[in-house]
């Protein structure tokens, strides 16, 4: 089989982006999955009892919807079967005593409510948001673009003509500024702090990481346009979409494909095609294109390359660090949660519940000394108040994401809960932070014990065990601080998604533009192939 131009390893966003483009051009493409299923973190399943759907790992799809890769492929993956389910509340935050406060896709009533929470606020997120959108071009140009190319060089350019030379250092200064500086700074209500704060953990940073302020403004213009949609039916059909399309085209996917190594042409020079654990080999004219961490592609898919990597490739991957697990849990409920503090919490579609700003920065902290956080912060979807048909007639399933899980488990920082002494996940240790987590959640919910069917938890390592791309359940394919994102993502010489065999390209959430559901450099790649 060597009429295949291309052959991609893996099966995430990314991975299915470059093949429908590839595909789209012409190329004949061959997707490999090691899995028995296509789709990375993208993944539906009746996990706790029948008849409920749950996507158990990503779900939230706002970096899909506004990104060049759906403008590119949408109407084809619609016409396959994907559809979007949307609340006009796409986030709100609780806090322990109540207090809360709503983020609406409606300007207008978030100025209204922003300032009944401490007046000025509702215009001042108004001017920021006003502000950000006359930068949006600039801003989503650089976080969405290949950084070295001449596209970026002109875009930057233009900038420095338009601002000047003095504008545009004050502008990336501004940039690189913290969560934690821009807040408190700017907001004078906790709730708003607080409804903004928690978004810097789903970037792989911390309020006090750098760049996490002009994150948190992505992530408020993106979602207050676009909401915080779901695939209609789950996941999976998003996955079943892409499929379609890509088989379409004349591509193929072959799952339980584990790829063992690349093939050196006759020359041993460049990729020529991948060899399978079970001895199969496939061949590929134009090249391989893999979407997997940088260990497993130097230290797997390379290993027996003819000749050793470069001295800067070998310090490179010596040096990549993973940031701070994950973990999931879900619910099957009788009836939608009855929310103590407004039925209208009830309609949001990703709910905060934290203390607030020092609240997600202690327990961010925490998860970073490798502590279980003593008050975690607790991201609860609501799927089914977008899309009934993920339960049965009358029931509910709640989504919840620990985004500040440690991967190895040093202590608790509460001194309640006894940890392994090799710092592993067990099963043990996995149900009694997750009875933390929902006692937190019974605080909140009238009658919660008599609403709940089943709940099922994965710690970091059940979700490591779920895609090896999440090294120790990490969601973001590797650290995501300054120094090992944009130019210097994964390696501190890395061009775009070259890497240094001939024909072999790098891409997914260990490359620029780094993880999320957008696609980013599985498009940017097969954009820029012939």
């Amino acid at each position: 089989m060597s009429d295949f131009r291309y052959i991609i390893v893996g099966s995430g966003i990314n991975a299915l982006v470059a093949a429908a483009l590839l595909g789209k051009k012409g190329h004949r493409v061959l997707v490999l999955e090691r899995s028995d299923r296509i789709g990375g973190c993208l993944r539906t399943e009746e996990i706790t009892v029948p008849g409920y759907a749950h996507d158990v790992m990503a779900t939230t799809m706002v970096l899909f919807v506004t990104s060049p890769a759906y403008r590119a492929l949408g109407k084809h993956l619609e016409a396959r079967g994907l559809a979007f389910c949307h609340s006009p509340l796409p986030t709100g935050v609780l806090r322990p005593d109540g207090s809360h406060a709503i983020l609406s896709m409606d300007r207008d009533r978030n100025i209204a409510s922003f300032d009944a929470l401490a007046p000025g606020d509702g215009k001042t997120f108004d001017a920021e948001m006003r502000r950000f959108g006359a930068d949006a071009g600039f801003v989503f140009g650089l976080l969405g673009g290949s950084l070295w190319s001449s596209a970026t060089l002109k875009l930057v350019a233009r900038e420095a003509w338009k601002r000047g030379l003095k504008g545009l250092a004050a502008f990336f200064g501004e940039a690189l500024a913290p969560a934690r500086a821009y807040l408190e700074t700017t907001y004078r209500s906790e709730e708003v702090r607080a409804l903004w704060a928690p978004w810097a953990l789903h970037c792989g940073l911390g309020p006090e990481s750098s760049y996490s302020a002009e994150m948190t403004k992505v992530i408020g213009f993106a979602i207050e346009a676009a909401g915080c949609p779901v695939v209609e039916g789950g996941a999976k059909n998003l996955l079943g979409a892409f499929e379609r399309l890509i088989r379409d085209q004349g591509g193929e996917i072959l799952t339980g494909a584990d790829v063992e190594r690349v093939l050196p042409d006759g020359a041993g020079g460049r990729a020529a095609g991948v060899a399978l654990a079970d001895g199969r080999r496939f061949a590929c004219r134009q090249g391989v294109i893999a979407s997997v961490t940088p260990d497993q592609l130097y230290g797997r898919l390379l290993k027996d390359w003819p000749a050793p990597p470069p001295q800067e490739v070998t310090t490179g991957l010596a040096r990549y660090r993973y940031g701070k697990g994950n973990m999931q849990m879900h619910y099957a409920l009788k009836a939608p949660p009855r929310w103590k503090h407004g039925s209208e919490l009830g309609q949001v579609a990703l709910l905060h519940l934290t203390p607030g700003l020092d609240g997600v920065s202690r327990s961010a902290n925490e998860a970073e000394r490798g502590m279980l956080p003593a008050v975690p912060t607790i991201c609860v979807g609501q799927p089914t108040a977008l899309d009934p048909s993920r339960a049965p007639q009358g029931g509910a399933i709640l989504w919840l994401q620990l985004p500040d899980t440690p991967r190895f488990v040093k202590g608790d920082a509460a001194g309640e809960i006894a940890c392994p002494p090799d710092g592993r996940w067990t099963e043990a240790l996995r149900e009694a932070f997750a009875d933390r987590v929902e006692a937190v959640l019974r605080t909140h919910v009238d009658g919660f014990d008599e609403t709940v069917i089943a709940r099922r938890a994965y710690s970091p390592a059940d979700l490591e065990a779920l895609n090896m791309n999440l090294v120790g359940g990490d969601p973001y394919g590797g650290f995501c601080g300054l120094d090992q994102f944009f130019l210097w993502r994964p390696f501190k010489t890395t061009t775009n998604y070259s890497t240094h065999v001939p024909a072999l390209h790098h891409i997914g959430a260990s490359t620029h533009p780094g993880p999320g559901l957008a696609g980013g450099s599985g498009f940017l790649l097969a954009t820029s192939l012939k």
